[in-house]
């Protein structure tokens, strides 16, 4: 009887609309990017474009998709967040399983854990960390923007307490049938970690696609730049060769209704791919969050 009450009534209705209203924050801004993206060139400079096309073309599209520049950043955006993902979902899911077990089963667990906490409260800084990724002749390559981030403590202390809430059966009953430890997390933990795996893939995939910061700094050459790289380029130099634009076509084509075509391609890719993992995001996040 108490959740047909007026108090949770009245809760439900304010907790909806609420989350309308932030939701509603959330797409309009890419709405107003897409709505762009489709105005003609006279619309956008008069800047009278909100959240429907106005004179709907697709030469934004059109002109993005026929850029060398976009199209390989896009390309070098995709391997990063692929291979980037891959990396440092298994690096992540080793260390894991490993100081997931008790102390008597892993002796010095406890000190292993506290070196990674330690590297979530200091870090080396920037210089030496360009100095180190220099040293390894990793300038200008695709591993600076990848291993330096392989390591997420965050990520690895929500996998480690997410596998320490699997019955301890399991792993012995593998144990009994001749199974060793890689064994074991390839056909027990994994098979029913997959929530876990799924929402920490996902944050990790997000990190990688959006990161531009270490594009930056690793790549001399604006060619090695992945996308997000590009377009925070793009936007802070508003350089119209870069987004793609020259001076013979800048009377059909505006930089804007092109840059912001190249901010809603950029943006696709984990707007699609986010559907497929949301249903894993909540139970993954709930589960391992609470024994320690």
């Amino acid at each position: 009887m108490r959740y047909r009450s007026r108090g949770y009534t009245v809760f439900t209705i304010s907790n909806t609309i609420f989350l309308s209203l932030l939701a509603l924050i959330c797409v309009l801004p890419l709405l107003h990017v897409l709505s762009l993206s489709f105005s003609s060139r006279a619309a956008a400079t008069a800047n009278i474009v909100n959240f429907w096309p106005v004179g709907f073309t697709t030469d934004a599209y059109a002109k993005t998709l026929g850029n060398d520049m976009f199209i390989r950043s896009l390309w070098i955006g995709v391997e990063r967040t692929v291979l980037g993902t891959v990396v440092s979902m298994a690096v992540v899911t080793m260390a894991a399983y490993s100081l997931s077990k008790s102390s008597h089963k892993f002796p010095g667990r406890q000190f292993y854990i506290w070196i990674f906490v330690f590297t979530m409260l200091f870090s080396g800084g920037l210089i030496p960390s360009y100095i180190l990724i220099s040293k390894l002749h990793l300038i200008d390559k695709i591993w600076a923007l990848i291993l330096p981030s392989a390591v997420s403590v965050w990520n690895m202390i929500l996998m480690l307490n997410f596998f320490r809430t699997i019955p301890q059966d399991l792993e012995e009953a593998a144990y009994i049938d001749g199974a060793g430890h890689l064994r074991v997390l390839w056909s027990v933990y994994l098979p029913v970690s997959m929530p876990s795996i799924a929402t920490l893939s996902l944050f990790t995939m997000v990190f990688h696609w959006n990161s531009w910061f270490d594009g930056v700094i690793y790549m001399s050459n604006p060619d090695g730049y992945p996308l997000a790289t590009y377009l925070h380029s793009m936007i802070v130099s508003d350089n119209l060769s870069r987004v793609g634009v020259t001076l013979q076509s800048v009377e059909n084509f505006s930089n804007r209704t092109v840059k912001s075509a190249q901010i809603f391609i950029g943006a696709l890719p984990i707007l699609l791919v986010y559907p497929f993992l949301q249903k894993y995001f909540v139970k993954g996040i709930v589960l391992g969050s609470v024994k320690s």
